[in-house]
């Protein structure tokens, strides 16, 4: 069975330092399942400008990858400041070589042929499996969906997008009862669908709209919970590096025992010690993946 990863690879602009690194969402989620050992094709596009700050990356950590990968123009960028608090203040998002994204009639052959995608959701990856959904190319897909903490949707795009997506996580800096995680709990809970909310260090809350409390990947459940819905808290962690690129450790993780077969439980745990050791680096991932960039 083919796992294909598809979403940005971005330049992380540590703005206080001055260092320009290779990441994003998906490029942090390629090394983490490389090191997991989870096969996979990654699916993205990079800058014409300097493809080597991703290519040589890709290549130190053997992460398979298109030919069409590089496009014309500039590589997307995202601007990071760390706080006193060590908590990640990511803005200036710029989609460059993303503006318009489609992938190529190769790659969306073998989306419609893998039995597994994750995608990270900015606003042309949504774009994207939109058409890819309504032209049928995700019908034998399982497809599950980083919707970070929201930014790129409303209410109504997030309902609209988990017609092709089973399994959505959100990273979410506010209160569970908060009006706007109410509604997503409902939308998840009356479509059907299954959604992982990370709160840091507060815990992590799965909402299952089938009521399936504790099943393995893609499998059945024994139904705990409050309706399909629990609460498993989290044990707070000394923050020694930053919390940025915890989600990202979490999902990878979770994804690497859900798709193994585990159950929920056992996937849920698997993602808090990934999201914990990941608080121990000063960067989204450990030192020894920017070996090729900083001394």
């Amino acid at each position: 069975m083919t796992n294909v990863l598809l979403g940005p690879a971005s330049l992380d602009r540590y703005v206080a330092q001055g260092v320009v690194l290779p990441g994003g969402g998906a490029l942090n989620m390629a090394y983490h399942w490389g090191r997991l050992g989870v096969p996979f094709h990654f699916l993205t596009r990079i800058g014409d400008d300097d493809p080597e700050v991703f290519t040589t990356f890709l290549r130190r950590w053997h992460i398979t990858h298109s030919p069409s990968i590089v496009g014309v123009g500039t590589s997307a960028s995202i601007d990071i400041v760390i706080g006193d608090d060590r908590q990640p203040q990511m803005d200036h998002f710029v989609e460059g070589v993303w503006t318009g994204f489609r992938l190529t009639d190769d790659e969306v052959a073998l989306v419609a042929s893998a039995g597994r995608m994750h995608v990270v959701m900015v606003d042309a990856a949504i774009a994207e499996i939109a058409r890819l959904g309504a032209a049928g190319s995700l019908d034998d897909v399982e497809v599950s969906a980083d919707f970070l903490s929201l930014r790129h949707v409303d209410l109504r795009r997030f309902e609209a997008t988990l017609a092709h997506v089973q399994t959505a996580f959100v990273g979410w800096p506010g209160e569970i009862d908060d009006p706007v995680m109410v509604a997503v709990r409902d939308v998840v809970r009356r479509t059907g669908r299954r959604a992982v909310i990370t709160l840091g260090s507060r815990g992590v809350l799965v909402v299952d709209g089938n009521g399936n409390g504790n099943g393995g990947g893609g499998g059945g459940g024994n139904g705990n919970g409050n309706g399909g819905e629990r609460f498993v808290p989290v044990d707070a962690v000394a923050v020694a590096g930053t919390t940025v690129g915890c989600g990202d450790a979490f999902i990878a993780a979770f994804l690497a025992h859900w798709w193994a077969g585990a159950s929920m439980d056992s996937a849920v745990e698997a993602g808090k010690r990934a999201g914990a050791t990941a608080t121990t680096w000063l960067r989204p991932l450990p030192d020894e993946a920017y070996e090729a960039y900083v001394s």
